[in-house]
């Protein structure tokens, strides 16, 4: 390989790994990423070293997903269905354009996260049987679609909040400090001041350029929290210690709530996705 095409590579390479995305999705609009660096760093110490390490890069959802792009979602894919018929039964009772989706159950959002990965919201990470089993396979939905859309894992959406951005350790909230966020201005929490979920990217971006991983909604994770699926963040009726990294909380998954809903993540980044074509690229031409 020339030594400008190696150039050019890097560079394109350097601008992927700095860049928080806009995307339009299957056509959802507006789908926002932030990366998410500092790969293999450690847990947490102030949580008994129990989360936040990830071994990897991936991006996170600046925003939790909306109900625009719920509603494309459904109008393109289909409503979910499925077993158990509760998981499937709610609609949004916050129906503005812009805030978040709610009344999403764990399945629901597994359906949306696989039609941002296929096109069809059968196929993707997530498989979900007709007796309401759940089989979660990313490493098939990579190997099958180049880059997979899942619900974050425990660890990745704790590190996305918590972990600071120059790698020097975890705070406890996600501005990256040890002072509470200002109710109803910096973040929606406390429903003695704001008693509904807001539209997105109405409060202050968090340290990894985020919005609303405190507060809003409680936002579904894809790890078990004892026979429950994890929720994180608090939401807009939560005092301020349900925004600390500690309080961490599960929730049936069939169960539709008006303070529950998600926010996406992307695995691998895509700046990996590049290093990996430039290192199998580099390999063929050494041969």
């Amino acid at each position: 390989m020339k030594k400008s095409s190696v150039l050019a590579v890097i560079v394109c390479v350097m601008a992927v790994a700095n860049f928080a995305s806009a995307e339009t999705v299957q056509g959802i609009e507006d789908m926002d990423f932030v990366a998410i660096g500092n790969a293999g760093n450690g847990t947490d110490p102030a949580t008994g070293n129990l989360y936040g390490a990830v071994g990897y890069n991936y991006r996170m959802g600046k925003y939790e997903v909306t109900n625009v792009q719920w509603n494309t979602f459904t109008a393109a894919a289909g409503t979910p269905t499925g077993n158990p018929i509760t998981a499937y039964d709610q609609s949004a009772t916050y129906t503005g354009a812009k805030q978040p989706a709610n009344n999403v159950s764990w399945y629901e959002a597994a359906q949306f996260c696989n039609y941002l990965t296929s096109g069809n919201k059968s196929l993707g990470a997530y498989q979900l049987g007709t007796d309401g089993s759940i089989t979660i396979d990313r490493d098939a939905a990579i190997s099958s679609y180049g880059i997979a859309y899942v619900i974050p894992t425990e660890d990745e959406w704790y590190k996305a909040a918590y972990f600071k951005p120059d790698g020097s350790g975890y705070s406890l909230y996600a501005n990256g400090t040890s002072t509470a966020p200002i109710a109803g201005v910096n973040s929606n929490y406390n429903s003695v001041n704001f008693g509904a979920p807001w539209n997105i990217n109405t409060g202050t971006q968090e340290q990894n350029g985020t919005f609303d991983m405190m507060g809003n909604v409680w936002e579904w994770d894809e790890t078990f929290v004892s026979s429950y699926r994890g929720v994180r963040g608090g939401s807009c009726f939560s005092p301020a210690d349900f925004l600390w990294p500690s309080f961490r909380t599960g929730s049936d998954p069939y169960l539709e709530n008006n303070d529950i809903g998600f926010r996406v993540a992307s695995v691998p980044e895509p700046a990996t996705l590049l290093l990996l074509g430039l290192g199998e690229l580099f390999l063929r031409r050494k041969k």
